[in-house]
């Protein structure tokens, strides 16, 4: 964006969502509709401050129209939930945490948890939607009862999941925001995958759609998994049901993220090594694709099979872009065969990120001359909130420290003394089966 998102000043008296005062997603009398997309909160039970103040101060500066959060809210393997943890969805509970009263615990720990990041939100009547990532189920709850959850606060999107007989052909059903929203409507197909119409000025057409994507958790065989079929089919129907192209958010990236990398060397400066199918070759971002401003911290998580979608958006003409999460050292927007890809940063400070002061939210505003265009930037923690008040000690550990061997010799790569000896020892910590918190 030309111009850069500044603090939010007390004496601004506009409402912080004008949509939340029209009663619907549409564009203003200016012409303008904007979005904030919140990755990787991925905290317990108690998150930290710093969060909070990034979450508001992004709020404050962004005065959005819906905010989004694309996965990962819950660090579902805190110690906390440990008598409900299921480390893949596939597994069955532990014995005994089936027990209602543990489960009744982990029900109200994830509910204040998710009170405490959604309260910025709460204050200044600000609507919100959510999708899921790979460790929020890991709390022992599934999408469906994490989904009845957020619905309980002001202001949450989410519709209730469409009955199976209702899939072949999308209808419109109210998605009122608990009052918050009251005139708007959305396509539902299952927890964390919905449609979101965003109508114009006058409420005479669909400018465009908002797409949430459940992207899946992990593969039995290995990596992250996928989409479910009933999503891709759900994507593939959406855009004769908007009649307007739609912009994709989900948690895990897909595998044509990698066309918005060039292979390079393993000596060149900031290269990074790919993930899984990729890990053979180092990467750095192509310049020729990507936005000015951007950074590759980590290689791109994706799944190591292409389940399709990316040929779903290109075939029905009916996508202008996706944007994921998952990858917390990473922070790029690109495009490949006229498709927006961009990938946002961790919000939060409870897990493996960037420096502090890199943390960020992303904000995207809409136009309505060109609203498949949409100018988006970083709004990052060290420019609207400034220094953070965590523990020092953790902070540093959760920027620095690998949670793999790979990203100690991504480290590594990076020009300088200091750099090349914090990485030995990164790396040793590495071998020795240190991971930090997770991804």
């Amino acid at each position: 964006m030309s111009e850069r998102i500044q603090r939010g000043s007390a004496d601004d008296e506009r409402p912080i969502s004008v949509s939340a005062k029209l009663g619907r997603l549409q564009f203003h009398r200016s012409g303008k509709f904007r979005v904030l997309q919140l990755a990787d909160i991925q905290d317990g039970p108690k998150v930290s401050s710093d969060t909070i103040r990034l979450i508001e101060a992004a709020c404050d500066a962004a005065r959005p129209d819906l905010v989004v959060f694309t996965g990962d809210q819950i660090a579902g393997y805190d110690s906390a939930y440990a008598k409900t943890f299921r480390k893949r969805a596939w597994d069955y509970p532990k014995e005994g945490a089936t027990n209602a009263a543990e489960l009744d615990h982990t029900r109200e720990l994830v509910r204040g948890c998710i009170r405490q990041f959604l309260q910025p939100l709460i204050d200044r009547g600000i609507p919100f939607a959510v999708t899921y990532g790979n460790h929020d189920f890991q709390c022992g709850l599934d999408n469906a009862e994490l989904d009845a959850i957020y619905r309980e606060f002001p202001g949450c999107v989410n519709p209730v999941m469409a009955a199976p007989e209702q899939i072949g052909a999308i209808a419109a059903q109210p998605a009122d925001a608990n009052g918050l929203l009251k005139d708007q409507t959305a396509y539902a197909c299952e927890p964390g995958t919905f449609a979101l119409p965003v109508a114009d000025e006058e409420r005479k057409r669909n400018v465009m759609g908002l797409v949430l994507l459940d992207s899946g958790d992990y593969a039995q065989s290995g990596g992250y998994g996928a989409p479910s079929q009933r999503a891709l089919d759900f994507l593939d129907a959406v855009p004769s049901a908007i009649e307007a192209k739609s912009l994709i958010f989900q948690h895990i990236p897909i595998p044509q993220f990698y066309d918005l990398l060039t292979p390079v060397p393993p000596t060149t400066a900031y290269a990074i090594q790919g993930y899984r199918s990729f890990d053979g070759s180092c990467y750095v971002l192509d310049e020729g694709k990507t936005l000015p401003g951007g950074y590759l911290g980590e290689g791109v998580s994706c799944p190591d099979v292409d389940c399709g979608e990316f040929h779903i958006m290109k075939e029905t003409d009916g996508y202008f872009g996706l944007f994921a999460g998952h990858d917390h050292r990473n922070g790029f927007v690109g495009t490949t065969e006229g498709i927006m890809l961009g990938a946002t940063p961790t919000c939060g400070f409870g897990a493996y990120g960037p420096v502090p002061s890199k943390r960020a939210a992303r904000l995207f505003e809409f136009d309505i001359r060109h609203p498949y265009e949409p100018r988006t930037q970083l709004l990052e923690f060290g420019d609207i909130v400034g220094k953070p008040s965590s523990r020092k000690v953790y902070t540093f550990a959760m920027s620095h420290v690998p949670t793999n061997p790979g990203d100690a010799w991504n480290l590594m790569r990076k020009p300088g003394t200091l750099a090349t000896l914090a990485a030995a020892f990164a790396a040793a910590v590495a071998s020795l089966g240190f991971t930090g918190k997770r991804k």
